[in-house]
Order: C-alpha cells, then sequence, then structure tokens
C-alpha cells in the first residue's frame, strides 16, 4: 500500500491501519463466513455441523461488537460448528422466512432446521454457555 507524506493512502485518505480497522469491523471476522438469500440453503440448511447464523446489519451497533466473540467461537468450535452471518437489509427473504425482527439475532441450525434462537449481543462465556446443549 502506497502512503503520502502524511501516512495516509492517497486514493481514500485512510492510514494503513485505519484501513485494517475498518475492514475487520465491515467484513465477516475470521472463521465466520457471510451467506446471502441465494445462498442459504447450500451454506447453512444442507451444512453438516449445526450452524449457528448471526443476522446483522452494517448500521447495527451490537452487531459490531459481538464480531470477535463469534470469531474466536468459531475458531474454537472448528468442526463441531459454523458460524455464518446474513445481512438483513441484503438478504430480506430468508429475514422474513425466520421472523427476524431485531439484530443482532443469533439462530442456530441443526439438518435444516432452526433449533435455537437468541436477540442481541452477549459475551463469549455466556454464548458458550448458551450453545452447550447444541454443541453436545
Amino acid at each position: 500500500m502506497t502512503t503520502n507524506p502524511t501516512g495516509t493512502t492517497p486514493a481514500t485518505g485512510t492510514t494503513p491501519a485505519t484501513a485494517a480497522a475498518s475492514a475487520a469491523v465491515t467484513g465477516a471476522g475470521a472463521g465466520v463466513t457471510e451467506t446471502s438469500d441465494a445462498d442459504f440453503a447450500t451454506d447453512v440448511l444442507s451444512a453438516g455441523p449445526p450452524v449457528l447464523v448471526q443476522f446483522t446489519a452494517a448500521w447495527c451497533g451490537p452487531c459490531r461488537q459481538l464480531k470477535p466473540v463469534l470469531a474466536a467461537l468459531a475458531a474454537e468450535e472448528a468442526g463441531r460448528l459454523r458460524v455464518v452471518e446474513i445481512d438483513v437489509d441484503r438478504n430480506p427473504a430468508t429475514t422474513l422466512r425466520y421472523g427476524v425482527l431485531a439484530t443482532p439475532t443469533l439462530m442456530v441450525f441443526r439438518d435444516g432446521e432452526p433449533v435455537k434462537s437468541m436477540v442481541g449481543a452477549r459475551p463469549k462465556r455466556r454464548l458458550g454457555e448458551e450453545l452447550a446443549d447444541v454443541l453436545d
């Protein structure tokens, strides 16, 4: 990445650190994949292990707070749990199909069916406790 004497990139006017932080906030966290209305059946409903889906939105502050929690959970539970996010604004069909009215909504799917639903951000330890029954 090329920077000018002020330390910003010419094209965006941001510093490399700011650009990296912004990418971390807007994109899916490590181990967390994004899905869409078109791919939801393949990515979630026909997946092998249980899938934790975060229904999220770019404007949702608690959703951004949850990103590192979900990334850590995805890394720790790799092979036992997949973590996927779907943007409610860009994917209204799936959002409506599962009756999502608030963000973040976390929904666990097993064998193509929703088996657990939680609304709101939570710390990693609490989320792990709430998911214990679906991971066993």
